[in-house]
């Protein structure tokens, strides 16, 4: 019995504080990694990552990695130009 319920604390603790655009958003292309150069159109947000990183998360930590990791932007189509 004490191995389930730590298991299951290990996993309720590694869901709370992870960012989910990282962990369930899937791959992240090189275009939501990408900043935006002047005349390209801003990355849009995933609405639900945004939501369910504040529902989720007691700091703001995973809102930051997302951020960083590009996790929380839609991917894109089009491609990334290269920088010269």
């Amino acid at each position: 019995m004490k191995k389930i319920t730590s298991f299951v604390a290990i996993v309720f603790f590694a869901l709370v504080m992870s960012s989910c655009g990282t962990i369930f958003g899937g791959k992240i292309s090189a275009c939501q990694k990408h900043k935006p150069l002047a005349g390209e159109p801003k990355r849009q947000i995933r609405p639900w990552v945004l939501v369910a990183d504040i529902v989720l998360a007691e700091t703001a930590i995973p809102i930051i990695v997302d951020f960083v990791t590009g996790g929380i932007y839609k991917p894109c189509d089009t491609p990334v130009k290269p920088k010269k």
